[in-house]
């Protein structure tokens, strides 16, 4: 037996742990899991815990293919605070003793061991925003907090004091777990919170999204709320974003930092500067995976945010402190995307970022002088002077740039029957596109009736 499955025991014990939730999560970032008893701890290390794959979601399965093992790994135990007696397990999935190649986790796995053979460490941080709403007698959905209703809601005390005790308790679990939370704030738009953790190496940051995704909807469903991390709930109002910081280390060193003078006064090495260029490159292509559903495209948009239009970037840019760039750089050791959104799968994401980020370095792409103007303003003529490209307008676009992307096709890797991820990827996310575009809506029916 390894010594992680008998350090893994001995904290399970000591913890007083009596069941593990085995937890993995589908392309889409769902998380799907089997309530195993401290009993069974040897029979889940020894073959994992066994799935109906196709039954799971897109995990690249039919009904006739053999079981998805999740196999855990052991560096990912989570206690649950809110419930004795459980812990987390987030899990990697075998097929018949292989690793799967339609595993997110395993996806990202695989790109981090490439940077490790440079000894190179990705580090990420995430700020996830969320809504706390609730169900209308009409089925419908409305904020939670019926006095949320300010025309300028963000960072307003009173809201926030409104769910304090949301807030106060998911903060304690969050610390109690050792993430270091930081941060909480009332975002944007009314019922909108955002609640920020201490970065780490990219795949612990990625589990603890999961994990906080978990938390936040069990809480909230037991105060009778419904918390929503999808990027546009609302049509006039702010949506939820999913911003990803990341940042290139050498063991201790941060590699992103200016060891002389910036000639753009950003801090940045030139190495950051590649790798801000590479993400610029591919942008059009990743954001398939970073705004991975249909409403994703209705939260980008181009307008001043006052409490009802965007803050999210409808621009191929990057700048300082200018919130209207995609790439952000709030400080000279990092580098903030912002085209993605709470529907993201952070595995996946992560991906996406790495890889074009690598591109640029190995490379040694340059992005130009960052931009310092209001992009929401600019006029088309003077973007196209630029050179600054729009984002795609919808999820169909969008995957018909990451089917002609050659950098991302390689990073997300094989899918199977010799056929690749992204090809299984960009046909999922299709067939939702088109079940969607199939719909008449009321907004179509209000419109068009009698208007011929």
């Amino acid at each position: 037996m390894s010594d992680s499955r008998e350090e893994l025991r001995a904290r399970a014990q000591a913890d007083g742990i009596e069941f593990f939730f085995a937890m993995f999560v589908d392309m889409h970032g769902k998380p799907c899991a089997k309530l195993v008893p401290m009993s069974s701890f040897d029979m889940l290390m020894d073959g994992g815990a066994g799935f109906a794959g196709f039954a799971a979601g897109p995990m690249g399965q039919d009904p006739s293919d053999p079981d998805l093992s999740a196999v855990p790994d052991p560096d990912s135990y989570t206690v649950v605070p809110w419930e004795t007696g459980l812990a987390v397990l987030m899990c990697d999935i075998y097929v018949d003793g292989e690793p799967w190649n339609f595993s997110p986790r395993i996806i990202l796995k695989r790109q981090l061991a490439k940077l490790a053979e440079r000894g190179i460490t990705l580090m990420a941080g995430f700020e996830a925003e969320y809504s706390l709403l609730r169900r209308t007698d009409d089925g419908g959905i409305a904020i939670a907090d019926s006095l949320d209703s300010a025309a300028s809601p963000c960072y307003d005390v009173k809201a926030l004091s409104r769910s304090l005790s949301f807030l106060q308790t998911t903060s304690r679990y969050m610390n109690q777990l050792g993430w270091n939370n930081y941060a909480n704030d009332h975002e944007d738009a009314n019922g909108q919170f955002e609640q920020n953790w201490q970065y780490a190496d990219a795949l612990t940051s990625a589990d603890r999204l999961i994990f906080f995704r978990y938390m936040v909807h069990v809480l909230a469903q037991r105060e009778g709320k419904l918390a929503t991390f999808m990027p546009k709930p609302f049509s006039n109002l702010t949506g939820n974003g999913l911003h990803i910081h990341t940042s290139l280390w050498e063991g201790d060193k941060p590699l992103f930092v200016a060891e002389g003078e910036d000639p753009n006064g950003l801090g940045l090495s030139p190495m950051a500067y590649n790798y801000i260029a590479g993400i610029l490159e591919h942008a059009r292509a990743a954001v398939a995976v970073t705004c991975p559903i249909v409403n994703s495209y209705k939260r980008m948009g181009v307008g001043a945010p006052n409490s009802g239009s965007t803050w999210a970037p409808a621009y191929v840019s990057y700048g300082g402190n200018n919130r209207t760039q995609m790439l952000r750089i709030p400080e000279g050791n990092r580098v903030e995307h912002r085209a993605t959104d709470g529907a993201a799968n952070p595995y996946l994401a992560l991906v996406a970022v790495l890889a074009s980020g690598l591109d640029g370095i190995d490379r040694k792409l340059e992005p130009g002088a960052p931009n310092t103007d209001n992009l929401y303003t600019l006029s088309q003529a003077e973007l196209d002077e630029r050179g600054i490209k729009s984002m795609p307008g919808t999820l169909m676009h969008a995957t018909e740039e990451l089917a002609k992307d050659d950098v991302l096709r390689a990073a997300l890797g094989p899918g199977r029957d010799g056929g690749d991820y992204v090809d299984y990827y960009i046909k999922t996310k299709q067939d939702e596109f088109r079940a969607y575009h199939s719909m008449v809506s009321d907004w179509e029916i209000n419109r068009y009736l009698t208007l011929f």
